[in-house]
């Protein structure tokens, strides 16, 4: 029997903006996401290549791992616990998202989420988005991101 579709609830502060009155926007500590990445680079048997940290406006770390399959360029979110794998490093994403890698997993054991393709590709209106600020409507809104991929891993400013 198939599951119902359960729709993917966007945190607030999860694209990166509040309102000066809002709660500070949490974050998710990059030597966590170094920690795990190297973990995940074993259980790939591979390499760490590197990792970099965001750099304003993104809101997301990048980091590769090669091994015999290539390069696996993924994107740690800076706020919340959140991977999602692409093909190329690109200043912002749209619809360049990868399905993870047989070894991406791994990165479960440190507490974060591996977002497959399908979901971040996924229509950002049918996500759950009644969680989010008026400060990340207006956000929406100017940058009209159409995909929960688009959203989650921005470079808005």
């Amino acid at each position: 029997m198939d599951s119902p579709h359960v729709a993917f609830r966007l945190e607030r502060g999860v694209t990166g903006f509040r309102d000066r009155r809002d709660p500070p926007v949490p974050r998710t500590d990059p030597k966590a996401c170094r920690a795990a990445w190297y973990a995940a680079s074993r259980a790939a048997r591979g390499r760490v290549e590197d990792f970099a940290e965001r750099e304003y406006p993104q809101n997301f770390h990048s980091a590769t791992i090669s091994n015999r399959d290539g390069p696996h360029i993924a994107l740690f979110h800076a706020h919340y616990p959140l991977i999602a794998f692409v093909g190329d490093r690109q200043y912002w994403y749209t619809d360049e998202f990868q399905a993870p890698p047989a070894w991406a997993p791994a990165l479960s054991d440190f507490g974060f989420a591996v977002l497959g393709a399908t979901q971040l590709l996924s229509p950002l209106a049918e996500s759950d988005a009644s969680a989010l600020s008026a400060a990340e409507w207006r956000q929406i809104k100017h940058w009209r991101p159409a995909t929960l991929g688009a959203a989650l891993f921005n470079s808005w400013d």
